[in-house]
């Protein structure tokens, strides 16, 4: 039985009661992990952007003052690597150690050359963004061989059916709700002459037409997306299912609920809300530099706001914002202000220094960002977490589970698949 696996040394174990003995390695690594966050809870779940001096920052002064001291190419640099910072870390944090192995799952690509021989070539990949285009191709190279028909769930432009069909020899049907996506790929199917059906269907229907016999594929579903394919291809008995989660926090759901008898039996399981699953995906290795400028932009002025409006309120408590109108970004930082004091009910008096306060959102933003090198060292073990939680579903439910990786993480953050085949028919 396949399953991903690390070399930490157990943590304590919680009871289990008349669960079935199946997914021992996946559910020995959950449990690692889960102990693992349980103990350094303290340094993820405060929100530095929230909360200018989160609590272990006086626990660990000295770890504090280090990061406050990092340049900005070594925050680039930790951020690229964050296994790098565990090290170093280590001084402060003894429990980090584990923090290589409990982040190590089996690399399931099958290289690069095959990669390169299933990828789209660029002249075929029309309406294809480069990073789309390389990323479907890591995915399909690393579901060889198919073996029947398959499914490509919110399929899009049909980018990855197009090339499923082609290196995988098999018929593609795609789901995408989207008529406009759908219209465009099926223009392309036509032109190309790929053995791809694209249609226009909302896969969160209760009703939902399975073709008999498909492969469930889904290359960066969200959320309750791809948590609702996990649930269909194990009630309709599919033969196999192969994708790659994203966006864990888009879900209608304010609590997480995990899947796995064994994880839901288990009695120190972490308890998550929506809010805590953002952590798991921020990350912006592939954003492009414009866009990354505009967000740290973006959070100067919301951070210079903040101070502004703890001073003017009397009141040491963040205030949340809704997304602003981009037009902002073009009238500068006191017409954001005033947006934002609109949106609150405040009322800004005569005579605000607003340089002051952008001055205070720039040194704000530098702390943050500092801080938040700690929080992201546990976007991944979070991630992990939650990815081993279906990976033991399935097996519960009668599948054979690979779980690793299928691309590397600067060609997207969000490389981790699951790869199922049912044994229990």
């Amino acid at each position: 039985m396949g399953s991903s696996s690390t070399k930490a040394s157990a943590m304590t174990s919680s009871p289990e009661q008349n669960l079935p003995d199946t997914g021992d390695g996946l559910y020995r690594h959950w449990q690692r992990l889960n102990d693992w966050l349980h103990e350094h809870q303290l340094l993820w779940r405060p929100v530095p952007f929230t909360e200018p001096e989160p609590a272990w920052t006086r626990q660990w002064r000295e770890l504090a003052d280090w990061l406050k001291a990092l340049d900005e190419s070594q925050c680039d640099l930790y951020e690229q690597y964050p296994e790098r910072l565990a090290a170093r870390l280590r001084n402060w944090l003894p429990g980090l150690a584990d923090y290589p192995a409990l982040v190590t799952v089996p690399d399931l690509s099958p290289g690069p050359d095959t990669v390169n021989g299933i990828t789209l070539e660029e002249k075929d990949a029309v309406d294809m963004p480069g990073r789309k285009r390389l990323q479907s191709g890591a995915f399909a190279a690393a579901l060889l061989p198919l073996s029947g028909p398959s499914l490509d769930w919110c399929c899009g432009k049909g980018h990855l059916s197009r090339t499923l069909a082609r290196q995988g020899r098999v018929p593609v049907t795609g789901y995408e709700w989207n008529a406009g996506l759908v219209e465009d790929g099926n223009r392309l199917v036509r032109r190309y002459g790929d053995a791809v059906t694209l249609q226009c269907q909302d896969v969160m229907a209760s009703d939902l037409p399975w073709p008999k016999g498909a492969h469930g594929v889904a290359l960066h579903a969200c959320g309750d997306l791809h948590r609702k394919l996990i649930r269909d291809v194990v009630t309709r008995r599919q033969p196999r299912i192969s994708f790659s989660p994203c966006c864990y926090h888009l879900t209608g759901s304010r609590h997480l609920a995990l899947l796995s008898e064994r994880t839901r039996a288990d009695t120190n399981a972490l308890a998550l809300t929506r809010d805590d699953l953002r952590l798991a995906v921020q990350e912006t290795v592939t954003a492009p530099t414009r866009d990354r400028k505009q967000s740290a932009r973006v959070s100067q002025w919301r951070l210079g706001f903040d101070g502004l409006q703890r001073r003017l309120r009397g009141v040491d408590d963040y205030l949340p914002l809704p997304p602003h109108p981009k037009r902002l970004m073009g009238e500068g930082f006191e017409a954001f202000c005033h947006w934002a004091a609109d949106h609150r009910g405040l009322t800004l008096p005569v005579g605000i220094d607003y340089g002051q306060w952008l001055d205070y959102g720039a040194d704000r933003a530098a702390r943050v960002r500092r801080y938040e090198l700690v929080r992201h060292l546990f976007r991944r073990p979070l991630e992990l977490w939650l990815v081993l939680d279906y990976g033991l579903f399935l097996e519960e439910s009668g599948y054979e589970v690979r779980l690793g990786t299928f691309c590397d993480r600067a060609l997207t953050p969000r490389n981790l698949l699951v790869d199922a085949v049912i044994t229990q028919p």
